[in-house]
């Protein structure tokens, strides 16, 4: 099984494929190595089929059939086993390559239906529309919003001023947050100065909307954690080696070397 796939999908010169062979031939990260030890296909195939889940409009089953295409014979519920394990690697690998973002935020949330239920997706930029951080939480409330935000700080920093809407949960937490600090947060409610977090939801809902919803919690939250990388990776939020200009694949598999 192995030798015929990698014959299938050894590097051909374009450099995604190298990237994926340079990456699968390297001393791994510790975590990386980790999961690879659970699993049982080459590393260069895991994630292409990671990266194509989170990045477009494909099922688990779109990619068993490509797969077996390309002489790769492998189940739709093992790819979406790759994806739940790779996922928050890549995740984890991200939040350390990540550019500064700035002090003026923006905070909104989206809808996203898990078993059939609505969840929350608390999402902020800031006034460049880089991404700040991510939650999916069950409720809209203010519990679930000082999490958000006290999660957002403790890998962004603290902003100057946040913009959020109407909610009175938003602005009940951020106050909450504010007064256990020296500098207190600028607070401004405003529904026109949030557009740009707004907008920012449909790169994430374009890619959630065929899926057709999540079946669980747990889940929802790992492959929305993949989806916001791939749209940091295509949106340059990523830091880039000097004099290097690598392409939206090629920084998605740089982040298992």
């Amino acid at each position: 099984m192995d030798s015929q796939v990698d014959s299938t999908v050894s590097s051909t010169g374009n450099p995604v494929d190298e990237a994926r062979s340079q990456t699968a031939e390297k001393a791994l990260p510790a975590g990386v190595a980790k999961v690879l030890k659970r699993l049982h296909y080459p590393l260069e195939v895991m994630l292409q089929c990671v990266r194509w889940y989170v990045a477009y409009s494909l099922s688990s089953r779109d990619l068993e059939e490509m797969m077996a295409e390309r002489g790769v014979a492998v189940d739709h519920s093992t790819i979406h086993r790759w994806v739940i394990k790779w996922l928050p690697v890549f995740e984890k690998a991200i939040r350390r390559r990540l550019r500064p973002v700035g002090e003026s935020w923006r905070i909104d949330e989206t809808y996203i239906r898990v078993r059939g239920q609505w969840k929350y997706l608390y999402r902020a930029v800031d006034k460049a529309g880089h991404t700040i951080d991510f939650l999916l939480c069950a409720r809209r409330d203010t519990a679930a919003a000082r999490r958000f935000f006290e999660k957002a700080t403790a890998g962004r920093g603290t902003p100057k001023t946040v913009t959020v809407d109407k909610s009175g949960a938003n602005r009940a937490a951020l106050q909450a947050l504010g007064a256990q600090r020296e500098t207190p947060i600028e607070i401004r409610q405003s529904k026109y100065l949030n557009n740009l977090v707004e907008q920012d939801h449909r790169a994430i809902k374009r890619r959630v909307r065929p899926m057709l919803g999540f079946q669980n919690f747990r889940g929802a939250r790992i492959v929305l954690g993949g989806i916001e990388t791939i749209h940091m990776i295509r949106t340059g939020q990523m830091l880039a080696p000097k004099g290097r200009r690598a392409s939206p694949a090629e920084q998605f598999y740089g982040l298992a070397a």
